[in-house]
């Protein structure tokens, strides 16, 4: 099972970090959970392509406060890209895979899943990474994006986790590392990014295996 998050344009990166996996969308399981996009930056738009031919070849999505930034601003203009509104519309706000729950942000502690929020899903920050995780509700172990792991305390680049959460945006946006997890090998596949939504050519393969054990 691999999964990626907060691509913010990156979308050759995202491509390079799939091949080198290996992806095989008749074998594998591929999770995306959002922020493909940065709203305000049309040159980052067609990464929502791409992650649509993902979708469309069987892999599942589900949209970051970004896409849903966008879709309100489309749907208030009218605009031709309207198309993009409704396809963000179609996703789910959250995917569930025992033993795994994949959202964007992660989740508010005190209410079940059902009664989460859009906002609580794409937007949460500490409310949700700071709580102690005898707090958090169910019993899956939640993947997710949207807060850059340097700023959960992991090293610039990589990976955050404890037994209950798993943080995997290493910082795209921010001229750090875009990763894809592999689940089930316990690998992580890394690219550097710069600005521009240039991704770099190398590919870092490590094993993760003692951090999401």
């Amino acid at each position: 099972m691999l999964v990626i998050s907060d691509i913010h344009g990156h979308k050759d990166g995202c491509q390079r970090l799939l091949e080198a996996a290996a992806y095989d969308p008749l074998v594998d399981t591929l999770m995306l959970l959002g922020d493909y996009i940065d709203a305000d930056q049309p040159a980052s738009w067609s990464t929502l392509d791409f992650v649509q031919k993902l979708v469309e070849g069987g892999a599942k999505a589900i949209p970051g406060n970004q896409e849903l930034k966008l879709a309100s601003m489309l749907r208030r203009r009218g605009s031709a890209y309207r198309r993009y509104a409704n396809w963000i519309g179609s996703l789910p706000l959250y995917i569930k895979r025992p033993p795994y729950l994949f959202v964007h942000a992660g989740i508010r502690p005190g209410r079940t899943l059902r009664s989460q929020t859009a906002n609580d899903l794409t937007e949460i920050r500490e409310e949700f990474y700071l709580q102690p995780e005898s707090r958090l509700p169910g019993k899956y172990r939640i993947v997710f994006g949207h807060t850059p792991t340097f700023k959960l305390g992991a090293p610039s680049g990589l990976l955050w986790a404890d037994s209950r959460r798993i943080g995997i945006d290493t910082g795209a946006k921010h001229g750090c590392r875009l990763t894809l997890l592999d689940l089930s090998g316990s690998i992580a596949y890394s690219c550097q990014t710069f600005g521009g939504y240039v991704s770099g050519s190398e590919v870092r393969m490590e094993s993760v295996a003692s951090l999401l054990a």
